[in-house]
């Protein structure tokens, strides 16, 4: 597993909304088809978040989530990854009602509150598809990201220790490293840990690679050995970024939750194109990636057998 890359791939997310691409999927069917041609393609973990497939905005009903979990396992061996994060306008409570019945392998993990701002998107376009879309975006120059140590606590007592369940720690800034360091010794995560340090963000760390470099040699002084790191870079910045973490041994996160397009000026046709193509990268850097059983013996995972879906 020395050089082999974990592939995150996801899926669909609550940052992007149905108006700004025909591909982002949205309904439970397309939810899981997308995931199973996204593992199919490379991705080990799948990242996932559930859609009202009447109009596309996001939910936390876990009864949506509990129509495609089953689907996923049941066409490939991905690990699913189930956000606590939800979208900026839910409750933690609403964020985890639905990983608290499905116990999956992983969960997202935000790990501090932040500005989170999508508003300037709203501005390319003039025609929406559904009439919540242009209001849930130009109102998040007001919105709050909270994830308290309070919150955090709650979700790794609820998660961790009850469901056994492992964290992707996402990170936006290199606060959000310090925060992780400090829920350790509180004792609410045990090492290794799994990060995902995420950039381009408004609200969060810019995306440039010597921002890269400072999350990596904090984590370094933080946590020594005792973790495992990953990159997000959002919109345009995906596979430059991933390209980067692959040449300095970390793993990749694509998907049309993070970046719509697979070249500038071009939507991607699938969250399995953006695989392939990172895919190809890492393989021309003369990398492996890796399978979901090794990705789940390097991350300490409880085992697709021990969800409940």
């Amino acid at each position: 597993m020395k050089d082999k890359v974990i592939i995150s791939c996801a899926v669909t997310g609550s940052i992007h909304t149905p108006t700004m691409s025909d591909a982002l999927p949205v309904t439970p069917s397309e939810i899981a088809e997308q995931a199973i041609e996204a593992a199919e393609a490379g991705a080990a973990i799948l990242h996932l978040h559930a859609r009202d497939p009447r109009d596309g905005r996001p939910s936390a009903d876990p009864a949506l989530f509990m129509e495609f979990l089953p689907r996923i396992r049941q066409g490939c061996d991905a690990i699913c990854n189930i956000t606590t994060g939800g979208s900026l306008t839910m409750t933690v409570e609403q964020r985890l009602a639905a990983p608290l019945l499905a116990s999956p392998e992983m969960c997202s993990l935000n790990m501090g509150s932040m500005n989170f701002a999508l508003y300037p998107m709203a501005d390319r376009y003039r025609q929406w598809k559904h009439d919540w879309e242009e209001p849930y975006l130009r109102e998040s120059d007001d919105y709050i990201f909270r994830n308290t140590f309070r919150d955090i606590g709650k979700i790794a007592h609820a998660l961790g220790d009850a469901h056994d369940v492992k964290f992707e720690h996402e990170c936006y800034d290199v606060g959000h490293l310090y925060n992780l360091a400090h829920c350790i010794d509180r004792g609410f995560f045990k090492p290794p840990v799994f990060i995902q340090f995420i950039f381009g963000i408004l609200g969060g760390i810019g995306a440039e690679v010597d921002n890269l470099l400072f999350m990596k040699r904090t984590a370094d002084r933080l946590f020594g050995q005792d973790y495992h790191w990953s990159v997000l870079g959002a919109g345009r910045h995906q596979m430059p970024l991933a390209t980067q973490a692959a040449l300095m041994g970390g793993h990749v996160r694509v998907g049309l939750e993070d970046n719509l397009n697979i070249a500038q000026g071009r939507l991607a046709s699938s969250n399995a194109e953006q695989v392939r193509k990172v895919r190809a990268i890492i393989e021309d850097l003369g990398l492996e990636i890796a399978t979901a059983d090794e990705a789940r013996a390097r991350l300490g995972l409880k085992g697709g057998d021990k969800v409940a879906f």
